[in-house]
C-alpha cells in the first residue's frame, strides 16, 4: 500500500464509521439514508483506490444512485413518522441490546486485532483482461445463482413498495361532468364558478394583503388569502386609496407653480 492510499484510508475510514454509527443516533429516516449514502460513496472511493474502478462506478451508480433513491422514494410515499415511541414493549430489551452490541464489538475488535493482510496475489493476472471483463466472468460463471437471487430480491422489494403505497379508492372516481354539476349545485351557498380574483386594487397595488375591487368599487374579501384574513393582516382598500391620494397631493404640492407670464420659473 502506498503512502497516498494509506492517508486516504485513514482519512475516509473514520468518517465512514461515524456515518455508520449515525444510523443508531439519528431519528429521521431521511437522515439515516444520507448516512448510508455517505458510507456507500466512501466504499466507492476505496474500491477505486484498490484498482477496482468498475466496482467503484457500480457502487455509485447502482447502489447510491438507484437503490438509495428507490429507498427514499418509498419512504416519501409510505410516510414514516419521526416521533418514536419511548415505551418499551418488552422489559429489559434495551439492556439486552446493549449487552449483545458490546459482545459483537468485542468479537469484531478481536478479529481485527489478530487479522493479518498479506500482499495481494494474482491481482495483475485477474485484471489482465481488464477489470470489468474479469468481474463479469466471476459473477456470471461462479456466482450466477447468487446474482439471480439478488435480482429477484430487488424486484420483490420494488413490488412490496408499490403494494404498500397503493390505496384502494373508496368511491367511484368523479368525472369532469359530475364535478361541474356539483359546482353549479353549490351556487346558492355562495360558491363561485369562476376563479377567485387576484388580490390588489386594479393595477395600483398587487399586494397579497390588499383585496381586489369589483366593477362597482367594493372590496372583495375572498380575494385575500384565508391565512391573512385569520391573522388580521388584511389591508383595507380604502386605506390604500387614501394613502395614494395623499401621495398624489404631496407630489402636486412639490411641483413648481408656472409663472404668470406663461414661462416656467
Amino acid at each position: 500500500m502506498s503512502g497516498g492510499e494509506e492517508v486516504l484510508f485513514w482519512t475516509l475510514a473514520p468518517l465512514m464509521v461515524i456515518a455508520a454509527a449515525g444510523l443508531l443516533v439519528v431519528r429521521r429516516a431521511v437522515h439515516a439514508a444520507v448516512c448510508v449514502v455517505f458510507v456507500m460513496i466512501g466504499l466507492a472511493v476505496l474500491y477505486v483506490a484498490q484498482e477496482a474502478p468498475f466496482l467503484g462506478i457500480v457502487q455509485v451508480v447502482v447502489y447510491t444512485g438507484a437503490v438509495m433513491m428507490l429507498f427514499l422514494f418509498v419512504l416519501m410515499l409510505v410516510g414514516v413518522d419521526a416521533a418514536d415511541s419511548l415505551t418499551e414493549t418488552i422489559r429489559g430489551q434495551r439492556w439486552i441490546g446493549l449487552l449483545l452490541g458490546a459482545g459483537l464489538a468485542a468479537v469484531l475488535l478481536g478479529v481485527v486485532a489478530q487479522a493479518t493482510f498479506p500482499p495481494s496475489v494474482g491481482l495483475a493476472q485477474a485484471n489482465a483482461v481488464t477489470n470489468p471483463v474479469a468481474l463479469a466472468r466471476v459473477l456470471m460463471q461462479d456466482y450466477v445463482v447468487a446474482m439471480e437471487v439478488v435480482g429477484i430480491l430487488l424486484v420483490t422489494a420494488a413490488l412490496a413498495g408499490l403494494v404498500l403505497t397503493h390505496r384502494r379508492r373508496l368511491g367511484k372516481k368523479p368525472t369532469q361532468r359530475a364535478l361541474a354539476e356539483a359546482k353549479v349545485a353549490l351556487l346558492p351557498t355562495g360558491r363561485q364558478l369562476t376563479p377567485l380574483p387576484a388580490p390588489g386594487v386594479y393595477a395600483q397595488n398587487n399586494a397579497m394583503d390588499t383585496p381586489a375591487l369589483d366593477p362597482e368599487g367594493r372590496p372583495l374579501e375572498h380575494s385575500v388569502p384565508r391565512v391573512l384574513r385569520i391573522r388580521g393582516q388584511q389591508r383595507s382598500a380604502t386605506e390604500l386609496l387614501t394613502a395614494e391620494e395623499t401621495l398624489v397631493q404631496r407630489i402636486q404640492l412639490d411641483r413648481p407653480a408656472p409663472a404668470e407670464n406663461g414661462e416656467d420659473r
